[in-house]
């Protein structure tokens, strides 16, 4: 006769399922392991590398924040190209070394404005235009005045097209930037002598609107009454 079969119970049909389910796992995993050992591995470099990248960054910023606060009196005095270049012999290393070893911190993106500012009062244009272009930051003030630094180059090259298209730029990054009614009047100033007068008062109209009680309304209506 055979023997009647026992019924398992719920407990013990899960118990089955959870041995059968760690069973199949070690055999996946004796099969696999070499991937998973490096999957896990890589996994771990990636990790390590992004915390080793945000500390070298936060180092190298307070680092270039060490060095342009040593350079700064010099550039404040007007001394630019020693500010460019730094002083041989002493602690004191250029806004052009700062900006090459540090250029991608914050305090390096600073430091590129300032460069690009010595280059300019230098009347280097082309230098300076290209560090104000390098500026890839997220401050907008600075971001504003490079935009404005650019347009300055073509201004005193006459390029005025140019120049007043950059000062637009300049004054649209932010619209609390408190530069903001300076750039439109050089820009409504640079399309009048590009002889684009339907522009110039356009940009001279919104100082007038928009900034009352500012130097610049006053500037805004002599050049607007010249226009007319």
């Amino acid at each position: 006769m055979i023997a009647k079969k026992k019924k398992l119970s719920r407990k013990q049909i899960q118990e089955d399922k959870l041995v059968t389910f760690y069973s199949k796992s070690l055999e996946l995993f004796e099969e696999h392991k070499q991937k998973i050992i490096i999957g896990v591995g890589i996994i771990a470099l990636i990790i390590f590398g992004v915390f080793w990248y945000i500390n070298k960054v936060e180092e190298d910023n307070l680092e270039a924040s060490k060095e342009l606060a040593k350079v700064m009196p010099i550039y404040n005095a007007g001394s630019y190209q020693e500010a460019i270049d730094g002083r041989p012999g002493t602690t004191v290393v250029g806004l052009k070394e700062i900006v090459k070893n540090y250029g991608s911190t914050e305090q390096g993106e600073e430091a590129k404005i300032f460069l690009a500012n010595s280059y300019y009062y230098l009347g280097k244009y082309e230098e300076a235009r290209k560090y104000y272009n390098d500026y890839s930051g997220d401050n907008d003030i600075l971001k504003a005045a490079a935009f404005a630094g650019i347009a300055a180059c073509y201004e005193a090259e006459n390029k005025y097209d140019m120049a007043a298209e950059f000062y637009e730029k300049a004054a649209n990054v932010s619209q609390t930037n408190a530069l903001n009614p300076e750039y439109l009047l050089n820009a409504g100033i640079n399309y009048i002598s590009a002889n684009n007068k339907s522009k110039a008062k356009q940009l001279l109209l919104s100082v007038k609107d928009k900034y009352k009680n500012t130097i610049y309304f006053r500037d805004a209506n002599r050049y607007l009454a010249e226009l007319s």
